[in-house]
């Protein structure tokens, strides 16, 4: 098992009592904790998620990126 570091002090033992009680559990009842469990974390805003793409930098690439196209590319499109 792994050993995880932590600065606070970890009550061990209930943490196995709580394994353990979780792992007799049903699938339907861990399925039921696990929504209870995870229901209550929000989804983040669009506006967010924006935010987000614009400063995150997984976009930074395109700044790069040579101009392929201009606007006097291609053939207009006609709207009927």
């Amino acid at each position: 098992m792994t050993e995880i570091q932590t600065s606070q002090a970890v009550n061990i033992q209930l943490v196995e009592s709580l394994l353990q009680a979780i792992r007799s559990l049903s699938p339907a009842e861990q399925a039921l904790l696990e929504e209870k469990l995870f229901s209550d974390i929000p989804s983040p805003s669009t506006l967010e998620l924006m935010h987000l793409a614009d400063q995150g930098g997984a976009f930074n690439f395109w700044h790069d990126e040579p101009d392929l196209y201009t606007i006097e590319d291609g053939e207009p499109i006609e709207w009927q």
